[in-house]
């Protein structure tokens, strides 16, 4: 072997030994920076799942992360049914259905907002979309007063349509379809069909939402958590307790139990940290079933919009 060869040969294990240097040191680097992160969300979590199967002298006497028993989940379940006659199904129930149709609104509203300011020449487009921007920046509560005056001027207040149509107008989700469209959707596809005579509206019921599928996936997961985890607005709007969503039951539950608040309303029921904990489990299960069921959707949405054809 020559002295040229050598040189080469030496300088090609030395790059694989760097390269193997290189990359193991960024795995360890993102395994670790990954598993902080998944342990900085997850640990909270763990405890909401393991606080129930304990009793009230268990969590002070076990560790935080200690296991109870399976009886104490159905005796926790049996505590927070015992408050007004079982109110949360009703809560549980308000919040599916107000979510659900929220959902629905802010589909039929934002994907053709997002494709006619994406893809469709209008005046006063560039205006629009800033509005829109504008709106989904500020704050919810900034919008309480207007929306307050509105919904009592029109005898919405104390109804569903109250929690329902302001969460069904979702500027994020018109941005994000905005986005997508204006990225991923090729202009020559709706410039044939519009040369073969396809109306505005063909063309984009038979072109632009059969291609916008990760879009649509997108709209329905951030619009139904932005309803479902809504506090606020429910709580405002809502002045029956039948009408209450869960976020809103779940602090006057909380609120009407000594055992969790001291000096709040003198109650009997036996409704302490074991029996909010199983709560909070019940609010977060449909989150993770939505999720699990979109997140083909999302990474396909979060990937199809983040470069331009």
């Amino acid at each position: 072997m020559t002295a040229t060869e050598l040189t080469i040969t030496g300088r090609r294990s030395r790059v694989r030994r760097h390269g193997r240097r290189r990359f193991t040191f960024e795995s360890v680097t993102r395994v670790v920076a990954l598993s902080a992160f998944g342990l900085y969300f997850a640990l909270p979590m763990i405890w909401v799942v393991l606080a129930p199967s304990k009793t009230r002298a268990q969590l002070a006497t076990l560790g935080p992360y200690g296991f109870g028993s399976f009886e104490n989940y159905g005796r926790a379940f049996q505590n927070l049914m015992s408050y007004h006659d079982g109110v949360l199904w009703t809560w549980v129930w308000n919040s599916v259905w107000y979510s659900v149709l929220s959902v629905l609104i802010a589909l039929a509203c934002c994907i053709p907002a997002g494709f006619a300011l994406a893809r469709t020449p209008m005046k006063w487009r560039r205006l629009i979309l800033i509005l829109t921007l504008v709106i989904m920046v500020t704050p919810g509560s900034a919008r309480t007063i207007p929306t307050y005056l509105m919904l009592d001027a029109v005898g919405w207040l104390n109804s569903p349509l109250s929690v329902i149509i302001p969460q069904g107008f979702f500027p994020f989700g018109v941005y994000l379809t905005y986005i997508y469209f204006s990225t991923s959707l090729p202009p020559s596809l709706l410039e044939a069909a519009r040369i073969d005579g396809a109306s505005e509206w063909t063309t984009f019921w038979r072109i632009a939402v059969p291609l916008a599928r990760p879009a649509v996936g997108l709209v329905t997961f951030f619009a139904f958590i932005e309803s479902w985890n809504d506090f606020f607005g429910p709580y405002i709007y809502l002045f029956s307790e039948k009408l209450y969503s869960l976020p809103v039951g779940l602090a006057s539950l909380i609120s009407n139990s000594p055992g969790i608040i001291p000096g709040g309303t003198i109650s009997d029921l036996p409704i302490f940290q074991p029996e909010v904990a199983l709560a909070g489990m019940i609010v977060v299960v449909p989150i993770l079933v939505i999720f699990l069921g979109f997140q083909r959707y999302l990474g396909a949405g979060v990937l199809d919009g983040a470069v331009k054809d």
